[in-house]
Order: C-alpha cells, then sequence, then structure tokens
C-alpha cells in the first residue's frame, strides 16, 4: 500500500523544508553561516523551545525528559502498541553546517505533518524527536541524547565532567531548565523502531547520482594514541646508524599503517591525525614522537585483526631499533547493523516512487548506532554537496532533501498506518 496523495501537494508541503532548516539555524548562527548550537548553551535552549511550539502548532502533544531530549507525539488509535520514533539530534559541532541533525528533526516533523493532515490518526502513535546532544563538542562525552533513551548513560557517567570554560555538565543541565536533582531516567521501553533521516556527509551519494543511501552499517571505530620514546641527541654529531630518532620511526609506522590499510580491505580506513614531537626543535634528533590513530570498519573481526598486527609490529620494530612504544587506545565503539528488514522496507518504497538509492556503510557515527543495538534501527541519507559537511559550506540540493522527505513520509506510512 502506497501514499495516494498527489504527488504536487506533497511538493507543495516540503517546499517547507529549506526555509525551516535555515529559521533553525537561526538560534546560533555563526558570522560566517555556520552554527554555533552546543548543548545547554542559550541558542540550544532556545532552538528546543521554538521547536517545542513549532510541534504544538502541528497538533502535536510534546514533552521534554529530564536531559533535554524534545518528543512530539502523534497519537495512535490502536491501544497497547509501541511507538515509532523519527528524528536527530539538535546539537552542533563549533560553527557546524546548518543541516547536520537538524533535517533529520525538520524532515521528521514535515513528513509527520502532511500524513496526519492527509489520513489523520495512525495506528501506531509517532513520535519526533530532536535529541539533545550527539556531537560531543562542549562536553567529552558523545549521544547524550540517545545514549539516556536507551539506558546507556545515566548521571554518574557525567559526574566531575566539566568543558572547556570549566562549566559542570551538571551544572550546564540545570542552568538550560533540566536540574539533575529533579532527574528520573529517560529509559523508554515503548520505542517500536527508530528512523533517522540525515545528511551523507560524504560524496559517494553525489558521485553516484543517487537521492537516497540506504545504509546497511554504521562503522566500528578504534581510536589510539601511539607513543614512542627514543633518545634526543645532536642532529650534526650523531651518525645515522647510532640513532634512536622517535621522529623517523614514527614517521615509518604512519606510512605502513596507510599502506596496510590499502592491502587489508577497500572499507577499512585508518588515519593519522596528528603528531607530535619532542623536543621539537630543528637541530635536534626528536627523543619523543606521538601520534594518533583512528581505524575504523563494519566488521568487527577486521578491526581487530587489522588493530592487532598494528600493535605487534610497531613493537618489533621498536625493539629492533631499540626504543620504547606504548600504545594507549582510548576509543572501542562496536560496529552497528542497521535492521534488515527496514533496510528493505525503504528500498521497496524507494523503488516504488522511483527514487534513486545507493546501499551505502557509514563511516561517521550518529544516533542511529545507539539506537541500533536497543530497537530495529533504520538510517538513511541524502547527499552532501562536494561531501562537505562539520562546516557553514555544508549544503544539500532542494530536490534532495524533498526526496529524503518524501521517502520518510512514504516509510512512516508503511509503518504506522
Amino acid at each position: 500500500m502506497t501514499l495516494t496523495t498527489e504527488s504536487h501537494s506533497l511538493m507543495k508541503e516540503i517546499d517547507q523544508v529549506d526555509s525551516m532548516v535555515k529559521w533553525l539555524a537561526s538560534f546560533g548562527q555563526s558570522d560566517s553561516g555556520g552554527v554555533n548550537r552546543l548543548l545547554y548553551s542559550p541558542s540550544w535552549v532556545q532552538a528546543q523551545h521554538a521547536l517545542e511550539n513549532k510541534m504544538k502548532s502541528y497538533g502535536f502533544i510534546t514533552h521534554f525528559d529530564s536531559v533535554g531530549n524534545l518528543f512530539g507525539k502523534l497519537q495512535g488509535s490502536t491501544p497497547n502498541t509501541k511507538t515509532i520514533l523519527t528524528g536527530s539530534h539538535i546539537d552542533s559541532v563549533l560553527n557546524g553546517g546548518i543541516y547536520d541533525g537538524v533535517y533529520g528533526i525538520i524532515a521528521s516533523l514535515l513528513a509527520v505533518k502532511k500524513l496526519h493532515e492527509t489520513y489523520g490518526t495512525p495506528k501506531k502513535s509517532i513520535e519526533v524527536v530532536s535529541l539533545c546532544e550527539e556531537e560531543g563538542s562542549r562536553f567529552p562525552l558523545t549521544f547524550w541524547g540517545s545514549g539516556n533513551i536507551t539506558g546507556k548513560y545515566t548521571l554518574e557517567d557525567i559526574e566531575g565532567i566539566k568543558d572547556t570554560d570549566g562549566v559542570l555538565f551538571s551544572e550546564a543541565m540545570k542552568n538550560a531548565g533540566f536540574d539533575p536533582v529533579q532527574y528520573s531516567s529517560p529509559q523508554r521501553n515503548d520505542i517500536d523502531c527508530f528512523i533517522e533521516l540525515h545528511v551523507e556527509q560524504g560524496i559517494v551519494l553525489e558521485k553516484k547520482g543517487s537521492s537516497i543511501g540506504t545504509v546497511s552499517h554504521i562503522v566500528g571505530q578504534r581510536r589510539y594514541t601511539v607513543t614512542i620514546t627514543g633518545e634526543s641527541n645532536h642532529a650534526g654529531t650523531t651518525p645515522m646508524p647510532y640513532r634512536k630518532d622517535a621522529l623517523a620511526t614514527a614517521g615509518h609506522f604512519i606510512s605502513y599503517i596507510s599502506e596496510k590499510a590499502i592491502q587489508t580491505d577497500p572499507q577499512l580506513v585508518a588515519t593519522v591525525g596528528k603528531i607530535n614531537a619532542s623536543p621539537n626543535v630543528p637541530n635536534v634528533i626528536a627523543g619523543e614522537a606521538q601520534f594518533t590513530l583512528d581505524v575504523r570498519h563494519f566488521k568487527e573481526d577486521v578491526l581487530d585483526e587489522f588493530c592487532d598486527h598494528l600493535a605487534n609490529y610497531f613493537k618489533q620494530v621498536a625493539q629492533k631499533r631499540e626504543m620504547e612504544i606504548t600504545i594507549d587506545q582510548w576509543m572501542n565503539v562496536q560496529a552497528v547493523k542497521m535492521d534488515p528488514s527496514l533496510t528493505e522496507l525503504s528500498k521497496l518504497a524507494a523503488t516504488e516512487k522511483n527514487i534513486t538509492f545507493e546501499p551505502l556503510i557509514s563511516g561517521a557515527g550518529h544516533d542511529a548506532q545507539v539506537f541500533g543495538t536497543f530497537c530495529p534501527t533504520s538510517l538513511l541519507f541524502v547527499p552532501s554537496e562536494k561531501g562537505i559537511s562539520h562546516s557553514p559550506k555544508e549544503s544539500t540540493k532542494k530536490e534532495d532533501l524533498e526526496k529524503g522527505i518524501e521517502l520518510l513520509t512514504e516509510l512512516l506510512y508503511r509503518l504506522a498506518y
């Protein structure tokens, strides 16, 4: 069964998406056209309450949970059924793009509004959620919104955590109107499934000429800090065979990482994004070098095998060169598979509506990965122009924004009506 609404009527309704995204971007707009909307900041508070008012104007039943997740509910007619949850996150990175997270919220609002106006009360309840936090931009913790809904987090997880200005996480909560003293676990047990529509933040869809990405997996991530300790010495008087050059060894490792990643699997990515050397002066051999390593893949066994191989190789080389090495792992996020039945339903709906789609694996983290271990979850992408995101230059063509809403509306209709 498919939507019977005339396509021109649907297009007329979803023409609002661009203006609504820009409206929401006005809360925390930076001088360069980006967005600064960090968790519990004044712009965050303004945006969430503006969304609350918008939801009420659409006839939704609204409420905030105790950490600031905002819900707008369209009550279903069938008693004792679980709710279909759709939406994304309201927070941004520093000077981020206007579509990241926000598009998924606006798309969900417009899709559910259209369904209500066209078909009335659904059989199953539908809720649009504006998740309070996903990015980890203000505090060193990510997925605070979805993590509370799924029971991953409690107040104990933020104890003592501060932002760069020294403001406690708990203090920021209180200042935003969510006093930790009043905290009650936001964990839900009534969610049937979660649907997240998001900008791709990559270039695959644009290169393929497709309007939708149907995500099968969200990659796992391993992050490390590798520290090599050699010996500082004079750059002019120490012969090459007798050096314990930590930076040269780090350079060898970095080159090896890239070569090995290419050889291992086309879907594996490994990145050294930060490097430091000490004493970091021109005429002294570096006695210490430190670099970060970020490794991602959608299969845990591939990640484990690759990272174990690197660790063993690093240690062997360091021993041969008479140096010390420490490998500190500080992130281990498991890969998550999206619900196959929801993914197939999305492909079927897209095919029947003549919307071009491309199966994808997400190399970036999303709230869907938290929900994906909690309830059936679907993640859908629309293209990002030139693959740019987390930037004021972030942009998506209006026709792709419209296609995303069209597919989301169809998917929600099939699930709830």
